[in-house]
């Protein structure tokens, strides 16, 4: 097995993050999980020198993605064998599809098959749901947006299947923008005196947000000219006031974000509230896993 030494994957900060952002490094570790002292079925079923060619289809309908890492699972198994990404990443695809196909060596392919159908089927998972998501708010202003409710050393290319499905991303972790949550506002004894702990800190100048649950916290979220503001499990008639709140305010308008247990049958009265954001944990700890199956040729 080598390792792919592809370029760092980047976040919508710019920057990287964490041990994900080497993608052969992340896939040197999924294999070797999968593979441990070898797969012995392939080894001991298919002869050496076989060549075979496959193919990896859709199984039912499904926005594609994963084919990045899915593509460098294979070369990382065998350099030589040939893979050709036959639908983009955001494609929407139907049963039958051909997503990729491979050529080269038998044991190659069905050593890499699982690993590489790991990541697009969790992947094109959450490309799929989050299409579904973006659809329901058409036509209303505003945006799909993921949240850090990510798989460990998986979130920038589940953030990635974000924006495959349509969806934009929220912050990628805790280094690239400051959301004031309820805890840390009772720590530091109120929204103003956070606000302010950060303004006499914000050297980066990070942008800030604000989680307040009522209209009362929104009023200090306003009075501190905050740029973004999370309003937490409203109803779409609390949001509504708060949108109108926000529209008559005399300073800068903040970018109002709802948040807390949407879902596909609630996301639509969320959008036509009037909000700019909302954001759905579900895109990437609920999505279900797309169903895809590699077919080898039979010679």
């Amino acid at each position: 097995m080598t390792r792919n030494g592809g370029g760092p994957a980047r976040g919508v900060s710019g920057r990287t993050a964490g041990p994900e952002s080497d993608l052969g490094e992340l896939v040197r570790r999924s294999l070797a999980e999968d593979l441990g002292d070898g797969d012995w079925t392939t080894l001991w079923t298919v002869d050496e020198d076989l060549e075979r060619e496959a193919v990896i289809v859709a199984k039912d309908e499904l926005v594609v993605s994963g084919t990045r890492p899915a593509v460098a699972v294979f070369r990382a198994v065998d350099p030589e064998l040939k893979v050709v990404v036959e639908m983009a990443d955001g494609a929407p695809a139907h049963p039958g599809d051909v997503v990729l196909s491979l050529s080269g060596m038998a044991r190659s392919i069905l050593t890499g098959e699982r690993t590489a159908l790991n990541f697009l089927g969790r992947l094109s998972g959450i490309a799929t749901t989050t299409r579904r998501f973006s659809r329901a708010v058409e036509g209303t202003g505003a945006r799909v947006i993921d949240t850090r409710k990510t798989t460990p050393g998986l979130r920038m290319l589940e953030k990635e299947a974000v924006r495959h499905g349509g969806g934009t991303n929220h912050r990628v972790g805790l280094f690239d923008m400051v959301l004031i949550k309820d805890n840390h506002i009772a720590a530091a004894g109120g929204i103003r005196q956070a606000v302010e702990r950060v303004r006499a800190s914000n050297e980066r100048r990070l942008e800030v947000e604000v989680e307040v649950t009522d209209l009362d916290q929104l009023g200090q979220a306003l009075d501190c000219g905050v740029e973004r503001i999370l309003l937490d499990n409203m109803d779409p008639s609390g949001l509504r006031r708060a949108v109108a709140i926000v529209g008559d305010w005399s300073g800068p308008r903040p970018i109002l974000e709802a948040s807390g247990n949407v879902t596909l049958s609630t996301i639509r009265a969320v959008a036509e509230t009037g909000v700019d954001l909302i954001s759905v944990g579900a895109l990437t700890h609920s999505a279900p896993t797309a169903d895809l199956s590699l077919r080898i040729s039979l010679g």
